[in-house]
């Protein structure tokens, strides 16, 4: 396993992080794993060399972090781990039980703590950018957090280039911690953040970790599985025929690599400068196998193309754009790819 400095801060993290959606209660998706079923998986991406962990607060409405915090006191030593759970998406009823309004952070630190079991996180993340709350008391509080040792840094997820600046202006006027994160969406399907964001957070010294590495499965290629069949947000954001594409494209190379494609388009994100960690949410230890395989699975320029070829720019994914997609044109094919790919067991 290989660790990095998160950004330009002294945490080091492995290049792989646990994303931990699918841990939790069945009664709030049906493609969630239980206690019993999530601990496996937790315990290979230890021995793989993981110290990463995400989660969010809103994942099972709670349930979530609280099994993980009990699998991690049974299987785990604490101050070896990179927690980090985000703050943000509706939990329980009552109007004030979401957003970044200074109640429900305070609210919401003690509560994802008590459900972990620990004193502290390594991160606290905002799950978005809440529009409807000033941002000097969003980060006032994020600030009172660190300054209180609930958390040791603090991250922020999922917004405009513009909102991030605002948030690092902020900081810089009022003297409160800064962000030494962004995680955000990225994969061969969905690459708006290169335009805007990966720079800013490069030029400003933000390490980056990348959810949706599979496009919430679609390259995996698995079309019948049951989160593909059942999510509602891969329907929502890979509909398209350009996403089709690319997930056919992926399919492409990995059968001429011999390769799986889950694998094929882990490779492209750990390839990408811009890419600091990536998060992997698995099903089997397989899948957290073939992610830890893919930190050495170098692609060829040709297989870069054939993966990129599909993709033109389209609306951003956040939570301000859903439902809006542009209709996409993919490029042609390029040299060992305009072959005939149904007949690839002649090739050597």
């Amino acid at each position: 396993m290989d660790y990095i400095n998160l950004g330009q801060c002294g945490l080091k993290v492995s290049r792989l992080c646990l994303g931990t959606m699918n841990m939790g209660s069945k009664q709030w998706k049906p493609w969630i794993f239980d206690e019993q079923q999530s601990e496996p998986l937790i315990r290979h991406a230890l021995e793989c060399g993981i110290n990463f962990i995400d989660l969010a607060d809103f994942y099972s409405s709670g349930a979530g972090e609280e099994v993980v915090g009990r699998i991690i006191a049974r299987v785990a030593q604490r101050d070896e781990l990179v927690l980090t759970t985000k703050v943000g998406y509706p939990l329980g009823g009552g109007s004030n039980n979401q957003g970044h309004s200074r109640k429900h952070i305070m609210t919401s630190i003690d509560a994802s703590l008590r459900r972990l079991g620990t004193d502290y996180v390594d991160i606290y993340m905002l799950h978005y950018f809440d529009v409807n709350t000033p941002v000097e008391e969003t980060w006032s509080a994020m600030n009172d957090i660190v300054r209180a040792g609930k958390a040791r840094y603090v991250g922020v997820s999922t917004m405009y280039a513009w909102q991030l600046a605002k948030i690092l202006w902020m900081c810089e006027r009022q003297g409160f911690v800064k962000p030494i994160n962004m995680q955000l969406q990225l994969n061969c399907a969905y690459r708006e953040e290169e335009r805007e964001m990966i720079p800013l957070c490069r030029d400003q010294g933000l390490g980056i970790s990348v959810f949706s590495p599979l496009a919430r499965g679609l390259l995996s290629c698995d079309f019948n599985s049951v989160r593909n069949q059942t999510d509602f947000f891969t329907q929502e954001m890979y509909a398209d025929t350009a996403s089709r594409n690319v997930a056919h494209s992926v399919s492409q190379v990995a059968t001429l690599r011999g390769l799986p494609p889950a694998q094929i388009a882990q490779a492209w994100v750990l390839g990408h400068p811009g890419v600091d960690c990536m998060l992997v949410g698995a099903d089997t230890v397989q899948q957290i196998d073939s992610a830890v395989s893919a930190l050495s699975t170098p692609l060829s320029d040709d297989e870069r193309y054939e993966l990129e070829r599909h993709y033109t720019p389209c609306d951003v994914i956040n939570d301000y754009t859903a439902g809006k997609r542009i209709a996409r044109e993919s490029r042609p094919t390029r040299g060992l790819f305009t072959l005939d790919n149904t007949d690839t067991r002649n090739i050597a």
